[in-house]
């Protein structure tokens, strides 16, 4: 395991990183714009949930690479990806279940979604969260599950929105999950850990 995060720590990793998850972030954003030219200002910073737990991993990476630790960033980055990225892929097994057929960019956001909460796990024993970066993020992560099925901002996923309150009740203990795996992972005083 030590090799393995001898690799993560190399800078021309953290760069190559840093440059695909900026330009997914950049997509993801765009794949949005049609949902945030008709979201309410003030659920804004709420709808696009996967850039912004990519955004959030992006500032972790720029934070290694200038040997900084910017704890509050990584509890955002842990939760956010691990929960976005299963929830892109189970939404898409799902519609694959209901349609039947799953076009090319429905695999492609599975391969994308679930490398996002591969690398936020991954780089977990680099984190240094403290207590109130985990409980802000898990205070963000938890928020957005109202925002999303109280006041229906969640993601468009067309036939899908027929089953908004299953997909809610799944996503709330996706949630939960998340923030169980970020405080075994990421936050535990005791666990292992390693310095870019």
């Amino acid at each position: 395991m030590a090799y393995l995060y001898s690799i993560l720590a190399n800078k021309n990793v953290l760069w190559l990183l840093f440059i695909v998850n900026l330009l997914g972030t950049a997509y993801g954003y765009y794949w949005y714009g049609y949902q945030l030219a008709e979201t309410p200002a003030i659920f804004l910073p709420f709808v696009p949930d996967s850039p912004t737990a990519s955004l959030f991993f992006v500032l972790v990476l720029l934070g290694f690479i200038l040997k900084r630790n910017w704890g509050l960033f990584q509890a955002l980055a842990i939760m956010t990806l691990f929960k976005y990225g299963i929830w892109a892929v189970a939404m898409n097994l799902f519609l694959l279940k209901v349609q039947g057929t799953l076009d090319w960019t429905g695999y492609m956001l599975m391969a994308s979604h679930g490398a996002m909460a591969i690398e936020g796990v991954l780089y977990s024993p680099f984190y240094k969260i403290k207590k109130w970066h985990f409980a802000v993020a898990a205070i963000w992560t938890l928020h957005n599950e109202m925002i999303d099925y109280v006041f229906y901002q969640m993601p468009n996923y067309g036939v899908l929105m027929r089953y908004m309150q299953d997909i809610g009740y799944f996503t709330f203990w996706l949630s939960i999950l998340s923030i169980f795996i970020a405080y075994a992972l990421g936050y535990r005083m005791n666990r292992k850990t390693y310095q870019i």
